[in-house]
């Protein structure tokens, strides 16, 4: 799964261009957690040696999106139930952190960023179409919080949400429950642009409690988690 996903020309076979595409791989939803990280035919599609696919894996090792076990190989990193509702609680208290930052220094063009991926969240949720409303939830929640500048936050947020990213959760809510969430995301967005701190944390605190509840929906059968 991850060959054909990789496959075509790589004019630049550095060590980086490697990792970036690795990476991009598995952030983007499609090779779930679980599947094989076959080594030496990711070194075919670069036209390298293994040396620097491996260091590329090691780094997504230490970023928890990729594990190792000897003799079995490398694979892309399972989370356990309690795992990825640790990582969900690890994201809100790290957004909470930031709104406040982030609604004091926006300006018009954050605005724009934020109302721009909720139209394309809302336009997922017509369509029904749940990759597409799982990745522009990322970018409305990023768009939220990029304002305050925080550069060091910013990054474990990021960080931590990427771990999450291979299970692609959204995807596996039914449409009632993302129409829900996306019912959040407007009192959000609404508070957010009349810069009302207090409602946006409100808002906020009651999404990040229907995202607990949708988590604990999510089928525990699929072979998805550890």
């Amino acid at each position: 799964m991850l060959i054909a996903r990789l496959a075509g020309e790589h004019p630049d076979s550095s060590q980086a261009a490697i990792l970036t595409e690795l990476r991009r791989c598995l952030l983007d939803g499609g090779v779930p957690p679980g599947s094989a990280i076959p080594l030496e035919e990711v070194a075919a599609v670069f036209g390298v040696s293994v040396i620097p696919v491996r260091e590329s894996l090691k780094t997504l090792i230490g970023e928890g999106l990729v594990e190792h076990r000897p003799n079995l190989g490398y694979t892309v990193a399972k989370l356990t139930a309690a795992e990825l509702r640790e990582m969900y609680l690890v994201r809100e208290v790290l957004e909470t952190a930031a709104l406040t930052a982030s609604v004091a220094a926006a300006g018009k063009a954050d605005d724009e960023a934020v109302e721009r991926a909720h139209r394309a969240m809302a336009q997922a949720v017509r369509d029904g179409d749940a990759a597409a409303y799982h990745r522009e939830s990322r970018r409305f929640h990023l768009a939220l919080v990029t304002p305050c500048g925080m550069r060091r936050l910013l990054g474990m947020f990021e960080s931590a949400w990427n771990i999450t990213e291979p299970l692609q959760s959204m995807t596996h809510l039914t449409a009632a429950e993302r129409g829900t969430l996306q019912q959040d995301h407007d009192e959000i967005l609404a508070a957010f642009l009349a810069r009302d701190t207090e409602e946006l944390l409100r808002a906020a605190r009651a999404h990040h409690g229907g995202l607990r509840k949708a988590l604990d929906s999510l089928p525990s059968d699929t072979g998805l988690f550890a």
